[in-house]
């Protein structure tokens, strides 16, 4: 009696890292600008699915692959970027003057702008007249623009209305930067 048992040979599943490498240049044509979003998706979708490497090779054929020392050398520039940039930002903290909060018991607002009636008067061009307003309530800061021509920011962020702020915050005024610090 013979058997009739066969050995089938099926290709070796696609290991994640084969896959991810895929998906890597996928990603690397899209935000290059060679493939379209609907491409990069359904290319995604059979990079996902895929069961062999030939597979994975139509996917990425009409793509550039990144050498490693492509890839290397990039990478030490984005980092090296991001350095200067961090950099910048934590010698301008350090020499931004502080703006110290007033006495939470004070009861009344700290008006600020050029006005010499406000509490706090910067004279500066990019300042309005009354550009702003810092007060306490309900047990934490707010500034409040107060329909400035160059705007009230807050970590780099325009306030539109009024936004809550803690100590260490960065605030400016038009070009005006400062520190808030409670003493």
């Amino acid at each position: 009696m013979t058997s009739s048992f066969e050995f089938n040979t099926y290709p070796a599943r696609l290991s994640d890292a084969e896959r991810e490498k895929a998906l890597s240049v996928l990603r690397d044509g899209v935000a290059m600008g060679r493939l379209s979003h609907d491409t990069f998706v359904r290319r995604m979708e059979l990079a996902l699915t895929a069961r062999r490497a030939d597979e994975l090779a139509v996917l990425t054929a009409d793509l550039p692959q990144e050498s490693r020392f492509t890839r290397v050398l990039l990478g030490t520039v984005e980092a090296v970027s991001g350095f200067t940039v961090r950099l910048r930002r934590a010698w301008q903290a350090e020499r931004l003057p502080k703006l110290l909060l007033p006495h939470p018991d004070s009861g009344y607002p700290l008006r600020i702008g050029r006005d010499p009636a406000n509490g706090l008067r910067l004279n500066h061009e990019t300042v309005s007249r009354v550009h702003a307003e810092l007060r306490r309530q309900g047990g934490v800061w707010v500034l409040r623009d107060l329909g400035s021509t160059n705007g009230t920011t807050v970590n780099g962020r325009r306030v539109t209305g009024a936004a809550v702020v803690r100590e260490g915050d960065l605030i400016g005024f038009g070009r005006m930067c400062f520190r808030l610090s409670a003493h």
